[in-house]
């Protein structure tokens, strides 16, 4: 999870807020309605949970295939 501390505009905490919004998403309710119940009424930090994309698990796979060429041309090497 790479989701930002703070808002970048107005510097409001937010990432006390994700797992729980992120939770309620996923069991179905309306992004909109869990935003306006947990209080987070600015645009910004609205702004700031609803756009963010959890790519660590995309990431990481690239890593894990890097690091299996880089191993195959160290054995390559010798």
């Amino acid at each position: 999870m790479l989701i930002p501390i703070r808002c970048f505009t107005c510097g409001s905490l937010i990432a006390d807020r994700y797992e729980e919004f992120t939770k309620r998403v996923k069991e179905g309710e309306e992004p909109g309605k869990v935003l306006d119940s947990m209080g987070i009424k600015r645009y910004c930090c609205r702004r700031m949970l609803l756009s963010n994309v959890d790519i660590i698990d995309r990431v990481l796979s690239y890593y894990e295939v890097l690091a299996e060429r880089r191993a195959e041309y160290d054995l390559e090497q010798y």
